[in-house]
């Protein structure tokens, strides 16, 4: 359980991360900041530079048991905070605009307890992951090949999400998060002049024709199995000028899919048609991926293990608002691990995540950090008991 100096030590350590926030792949100095405070707990050991900067704090009990990854992402957004909190963002056009700032304290609240009352068998690992809002930081760190001498038996992770009451959990055993990627489609012809756009080679049409059929690739829907969807994200085609005709152009697309198999397929179909397209009007084409997550899926015993403490310390919960179209990089730890990601509520008419007015309910940071605790102890136990 944290005492009061706890939670005003931590709150205090929050707000110190949320007024330096660093994006995906420069987390250097967050890295910093989580490593120092891991050192005063005294983990077995703290691993670092984890798929770029992540860091891992391991509590091993010397005794054979399961090994239990908690995760909390290290990255913020390049979003320009619009606030008047004492402890807004110092860093012009970067901000904690997702709540990952809160999310670490969830991990540093666990590893003080876990300090003062060690589990009495298995592991806790407190994995501070580098990259997640572009999709390159779970995938990374299991890369890593440190990470198969810390390999989980089941990893838990908590995300707030707004539009749920204060202190109210969702979560359910199958899909939670769609997989994603962004997909790039770059079209080289031949500018001319504005004149005799006969000289020259324009995608304009091509880019019209394109447009169209992804719409109609992935119409979305119900979220089910079966979902695909695909939405145009950005249009260039040339330059800003009167006397030129175009002959580059470049569309932006993210695809979402509710398995990863079916997005590696609505991928293929929307390449294929891009560069049906791409020859009838004479050009050529290539493709770049980008931000590509996996689908997050619950594993089922994950799931009850992280309902049964819930049900035992008393919070609230439920399936409200699951699956989410929204995309998130936790599913890559289900790969190997029986997972599970519970979704927090701030308050039903808390300003939404990605919004420049976001800040993370600091209130949040003793709940989360009790449901962690009670699956640590269901699964590990307690050396005082």
């Amino acid at each position: 359980m944290l005492s009061n100096t706890d939670i005003i030590e931590l709150t205090a350590l929050r707000r110190e991360l949320h007024r330096q926030p660093e994006l995906s792949g420069e987390e250097i100095e967050t890295a910093k900041t989580i490593s120092a405070a891991l050192n005063t707990l005294s983990p077995t050991h703290v691993l670092t530079g984890l798929g770029g900067h992540g860091v891992a704090a391991v509590f091993d009990s010397g005794i054979d048991g399961p090994t239990v990854l908690f995760r909390a992402e290290l990255d913020a957004l390049p979003i320009q905070e619009i606030s008047s909190i004492p402890w807004a963002s110092t860093v012009a056009g970067k901000g904690h605009m997702c709540g990952h700032d809160g999310h670490m304290m969830f991990l540093m609240a666990l590893g003080r307890i876990i300090t003062r009352d060690p589990i009495a068998r298995g592991r806790v690992i407190l994995m501070f992951q580098p990259s997640e809002e572009d999709g390159t930081g779970a995938r990374a760190v299991v890369a890593e090949p440190v990470y198969k001498d810390i390999q989980p038996d089941y990893a838990f992770a908590i995300h707030v999400e707004p539009g749920r009451p204060f202190a109210h959990v969702s979560t359910r055993a199958g899909l939670i998060n769609c997989a994603s990627h962004g997909l790039e489609i770059k079209l080289t012809g031949k500018t001319a002049h504005a004149a005799d756009p006969e000289d020259g080679v324009s995608p304009a049409l091509a880019v019209a024709k394109i447009i169209v059929a992804l719409d109609e690739l992935g119409k979305g829907g119900e979220l089910n199995n079966d979902f695909e969807l695909v939405t145009v994200t950005h249009i260039q085609v040339g330059e800003y000028s009167f006397g030129i005709a175009p002959g580059e152009a470049i569309i932006t697309a993210t695809l979402r899919t509710a398995q990863d198999n079916t997005l590696r397929a609505l991928d293929a179909q929307a390449r294929a048609l891009s560069e049906a397209i791409a020859v009838e009007y004479g050009l050529t084409i290539t493709f770049n991926v980008h931000d590509a997550f996996a689908a997050t899926v619950n594993n089922t015993q994950a799931t009850n293990i992280a309902i049964a403490a819930m049900n035992a310390i008393g919070v609230e919960h439920s399936d409200t608002g699951l699956p989410m179209r929204a995309s998130e990089d936790f599913g890559v730890f289900g790969w190997d691990a029986k997972a599970a990601m519970l979704c927090i509520g701030p308050g039903e008419h808390y300003a939404a995540l990605h919004n420049p007015d976001y800040d993370f309910p600091d209130d949040l940071i003793p709940v989360g950090t009790a449901i962690f605790e009670r699956i640590t102890r269901d699964l590990l136990g307690s050396t005082s008991t």
